[in-house]
């Protein structure tokens, strides 16, 4: 519908994530955890069935409802983090890691000429952000790992949103 919303037009967009098997036991606290954040982000969140261990967590709405779920995602991940650690003599804190999955054809455009638009990302958010030069196995697409602070991870997933759209 082209109005401007924070961040970004406010359209529909889909994004998806790719996590470990044992993240679904945390995200599905009895399920709590999950129809939580459906219900304060507004967007769709749909987690995949199967014996993987990998999951694909998919994160469809307007783009303020996937900041929004993305926030509360990462902020899951470092209270998880914390919890971990709470009786760990690790002193320096593991930084939040997301892995997206990326279409191999939007990839290019997310890199830049010559890495430009990715560093640009970086700098920016202060985030870590790598695109795996491989396509993901039986798949034409490609994981982008970021990692950083939560308000980092968000902040590039905002930009890389904002990317897809363009």
């Amino acid at each position: 519908d082209g109005k401007v919303s924070e961040g970004g037009l406010n359209v529909t967009l889909t994004i998806r994530l790719l996590m470990h098997g044992k993240v679904k036991h945390f995200l599905l606290s009895k399920g709590e955890t999950v129809k939580k954040m459906r219900e304060e982000s507004g967007a769709r969140i749909n987690i995949s069935e199967g014996t993987c261990p990998e999951r694909i967590v998919t994160i469809t709405g307007p783009t303020d409802a996937i900041f929004k779920a993305f926030s509360m995602i990462a902020l899951k991940f470092e209270e998880d983090i914390n919890a971990s650690m709470t009786n760990s003599s690790v002193t320096s804190k593991p930084p939040v890691t997301l892995r997206l999955v990326v279409p191999a054809s939007q990839c290019g455009s997310l890199i830049g000429k010559g890495g430009s638009k990715i560093k640009e990302i970086r700098e920016s958010t202060g985030a870590q952000v790598q695109v795996a030069g491989d396509m993901l196995p039986n798949s034409t697409e490609r994981a982008v790992t970021i990692s950083g602070t939560p308000d980092a991870i968000i902040q590039c997933v905002k930009q890389i949103c904002v990317v897809m759209l363009e």
